[in-house]
């Protein structure tokens, strides 16, 4: 049995739980054996590393710390101004950003602040200074028709929900799609790619005051240079979402005309997904937003996370090393390695490959929605999610496509010869499952079929294949 550091560490955690609620330690330890057999795809997932994950079980849970490194509403903050002024240095030496602000809890949080800040710094109003002071969940239906009243038709344009873009982006239902006049532009219903000329029509017409860039299942690189240049040849201010390849820039794999940093306003990240660090929110910009973007607590946020901003602050500092950027273009290879082996099988992809971290399948070639297909793989032990592609018939529910991506499978050390393996194994599962029928017999569209023997037979192989990369292999846990 291995007595390392990181196994004591996290035995010693669960024996502490268990003494309390021992159901707790075992959907934790339940969780770790889950994630270790199966083959995890999901292009918003990783692993983060032993130190990131221990880093947010400590002490700083305990502390509230409003305000910013140095000007806190509370006492004895001296130790998360520490951690917190270390993360935002890791931050800003990996992406040469001049200002980083690493307190949002998510990506929403953090393209909140980044919303709130550029209203702030670009329009004079009573009610959004009311509003800044109150958190946005305060906000009333009379003060939104306040607000609304006293900026006027505030404009955003974004990349729309079927072509790859996020539901903060303007989305309706979305708190983005209450602030903002939005409209949004596509992909070219040929190739699946932007379409810059067309952007630049749109936003010519629609004038915007925020041109946002960035998508959750895009799966090429986007020309900053070119959106900036659009945002500027309207007065808009240029925002970039990079939460999904935030890994990429960080080890610069991204670089030049892809890399946002030197080209938007401002730019937001989660900092999990291909960034590898804990689950939370970045925002990056120009001294010119940095006092706006510092007010996110109480803006937008309530009290800061510190024991998650410790975290952050690890896993910033792992980005930091060289090894890094051989992990962000190891995630590429990976990508265009699976998409290619689909492809020989006959898979049909949305752009026709990929350029970054992330594979869009369309399944209807299968005779599947993206329900189904979805589901069936889980079966078979590999975890994707479904996601609608552009025109998708099916919308955002059932869908018609499944995302992929190869940021958690690289960090276990899978390669090209693993990645052509996982494209037979899902090509098996989608090719032999069928689209079911309801209760009146009538076509289905999460309804499925799929031969148990196939799933188990899948499922073992899935294991087979994950058994030389083990997931934390110096953690033991029995």
């Amino acid at each position: 049995m291995s007595h390392n550091a990181e196994s004591t560490a996290f035995r010693s955690a669960l024996e502490v739980i268990r003494a309390v609620e021992p159901r707790v330690a075992d959907a934790i330890g339940a969780e770790l054996a889950d994630q270790r057999e199966s083959l995890k795809l999901i292009a918003s997932e990783n692993y983060a590393s032993p130190a990131t994950l221990l880093a947010m079980g400590n002490w700083f849970s305990d502390k509230y710390a409003e305000g910013t490194v140095g000007r806190r509403f509370y006492a004895g903050c001296q130790n998360v101004d520490t951690v917190e002024a270390l993360a935002a240095e890791h931050a800003r030496e990996l992406f040469g950003a001049a200002h980083a602000y690493v307190q949002p809890h998510s990506g929403i949080d953090a393209n909140l602040v980044a919303f709130w800040a550029i209203l702030a710094d670009r329009v004079e109003s009573p009610a959004l200074k009311k509003a800044q002071k109150r958190h946005v969940n305060d906000l009333t239906e009379e003060d939104w028709f306040a607000l609304r009243r006293e900026l006027g038709d505030q404009r955003m344009l974004g990349m729309s929900l079927d072509a790859g873009g996020h539901l903060t982006h303007g989305f309706r239902p979305n708190i983005s799609g209450k602030m903002f006049d939005q409209r949004s532009y596509g992909t070219d219903p040929a190739t699946g790619l932007i379409d810059y000329d067309k952007v630049a029509e749109a936003a010519r017409e629609f004038r915007p005051l925020i041109l946002v860039a960035g998508y959750s299942a895009y799966p090429r690189k986007v020309n900053f240079r070119i959106m900036r240049e659009i945002a500027d040849s309207v007065g808009a201010t240029f925002m970039v979402d990079m939460a999904h390849f935030a890994g990429l820039v960080a080890g610069k794999v991204f670089t030049g005309d892809f890399d946002p940093v030197p080209h938007a306003h401002i730019v937001t990240t989660t900092t999990h997904k291909s960034l590898r660090g804990p689950r939370g929110g970045m925002v990056l910009c120009g001294p010119e937003l940095a006092d706006q973007v510092d007010r996110g607590c109480p803006m937008v946020l309530g009290g800061p996370l510190p024991h998650v901003m410790a975290a952050k602050a690890v896993a910033l500092a792992e980005a930091r090393r060289p090894d890094f950027a051989d992990y962000a273009q190891r995630i590429v290879d990976n990508a265009q390695a699976l998409a290619d082996g689909l492809l020989r099988r006959g898979a049909s992809l949305v752009t026709g490959g990929t350029d970054n971290h992330l594979v869009l399948i369309d399944v209807s070639g299968y005779g599947l929605t993206g329900r189904q297909a979805e589901q069936a793989l889980l079966d078979s032990g590999i975890v994707t999610n479904r996601n609608a592609v552009p025109q998708d018939p099916n919308g955002a529910w059932y869908t018609s496509g499944i995302r992929i991506g190869t940021p958690a499978l690289t960090t276990r050390g899978l390669g090209a010869a693993e990645m052509d393996a996982t494209a037979e194994l899902m090509h098996t599962v989608l090719d032999r499952t069928t689209a079911g029928t309801g209760p009146d017999g009538a076509p289905s569209k999460a309804k499925y079929v799929l031969d148990p023997a196939v799933a188990e037979s899948v499922g073992k192989q899935a294991a087979d294949l994950l058994t030389p990369f083990p997931l934390y292999p110096e953690v033991t846990l029995g």
